[in-house]
């Protein structure tokens, strides 16, 4: 990955972070799983790196523009930097393997991967929720078509009638008012496993769905962040010094996992969304300080739209909530055919930057569901084979 450029920290700030911030009497203390000689030396250089790695990811994203927070470019680098995490986090636990099983690192290591479960629940809701951008697209670019004709100096009042129905269709949907679009997202039985052929195979093929297959109408996105949110507790200096820093990397990458849960939740519309989780980024940890930006940054990006029922904080979103605003106040407003010349060019100039909406949800949308995809399948394959190490130390 890129260097963070202009900034350097010493290896020592790293180490030190790692192993925990105590007294001399902690660090004095024998460690169960003691290294020593080069092989020490290597072992904390890779922690060190692992927490670097963490730093120089999120201190790169919440360096964002305002422009560019939470766009869907931005998601896809959040979800990027996640991946790149974990990779590293996969690495330790197996260079470590015969640790795993050993009190208290196994209990940290076990409530990780209870963790995940609920992660893929989350990320399957995020997944619904690309789907319900999709279809608003879908509406946007009836809207955009009506007035899409060979002479653009020429609108009669059928385009206006087509428009002004797409428009309130949308409105409908994104009320949560239209039975059709609550059916279609209050299934969760779609995953981010092997693809089904055919209609006849949806239902047989079980091992294609993830373990996270069903949620009810009563799961919530915001209980669900809360209570992995509850159980990311900083391990105690006598809990790091045992494991040697180990429970500190276990712990940062639980809070890497919830933040970045709880900044798609924020984005992207899902089932009982909510933004106030009660939860606090640890200064303790060199991290701790792009987190606790980006989560200021986050929060205050919600309190500047003034929207307490907002369906996401994604910036195509916003954008075209503004656009079908000035668009339906613009549709409502003409009364009269044909237009005058004013009219016309206010409509084109509406109508163009809705277009603009639309090609961003139509290049964007699909790489995101990309990368999400994958980092489900990474969550799945890093719980699956972290669970196999515990198995083979513990038999």
């Amino acid at each position: 990955m890129p260097s963070t450029s202009g900034y350097t920290m010493p290896f020592g700030t790293f180490r030190r972070s790692i192993m925990g911030i105590g007294n001399d009497h902690n660090h004095n203390q024998i460690h169960s799983m003691d290294v020593s000689g080069d092989s020490g030396s290597d072992y904390h250089c890779q922690l060190g790196s692992f927490e670097h790695q963490v730093f120089r990811q999120f201190r790169t994203l919440s360096a964002a523009s305002a422009d560019d927070l939470l766009s869907l470019d931005w998601i896809i680098k959040l979800l990027d930097a996640f991946a790149a995490c974990q990779e590293d986090f996969k690495l330790i636990l197996s260079k470590n393997e015969s640790n795993l099983s050993k009190p208290p690192l196994d209990r940290f290591v076990a409530d990780y991967f209870d963790r995940s479960i609920r992660a893929l629940d989350i990320c399957n809701a995020v997944r619904d929720g690309i789907e319900k951008i999709r279809l608003w697209h879908r509406h946007l670019e009836i809207v955009s078509n009506a007035f899409d004709s060979k002479s653009r100096n020429v609108m009669v009042e059928g385009q206006f009638r087509r428009a002004r129905k797409a428009l309130t269709d949308l409105a409908i949907i994104m009320l949560g008012d239209s039975k059709e679009s609550a059916s279609l997202f209050s299934q969760r039985n779609r995953s981010f496993g092997r693809p089904n052929k055919g209609k006849d195979n949806q239902q047989k093929q079980g091992h294609s769905r993830s373990l996270s297959w069903s949620v009810p109408n009563s799961w919530s996105a915001s209980k669900q962040l809360q209570l992995i949110a509850n159980g990311l507790i900083p391990p105690k200096p006598h809990e790091v010094s045992s494991t040697n820093g180990l429970a500190n990397v276990v712990y940062t990458m639980g809070f890497v996992l919830m933040f970045v849960l709880w900044a798609l939740v924020a984005a992207i519309p899902c089932q009982d969304r909510n933004l106030q989780i009660h939860f606090s980024v640890p200064r303790q940890f060199s991290w701790g300080t792009p987190l606790n930006l980006l989560h200021i940054r986050i929060m205050d990006e919600s309190k500047k739209r003034e929207r307490k029922n907002s369906v996401g904080l994604l910036k195509e979103i916003y954008q075209m909530e503004k656009s079908v605003n000035l668009v339906t106040d613009l549709v409502d407003s003409v009364n009269h055919f044909p237009l005058t010349e004013e009219q016309k060019v206010e409509v084109q100039a509406h109508v163009q930057e809705m277009f603009h909406v639309c090609n961003l949800f139509k290049n964007g949308l699909d790489p995101f569901e990309r990368q999400l995809r994958d980092v489900f399948r990474k969550i799945m394959s890093c719980r699956t084979e972290g669970l196999e190490l515990l198995g083979r130390t513990q038999s």
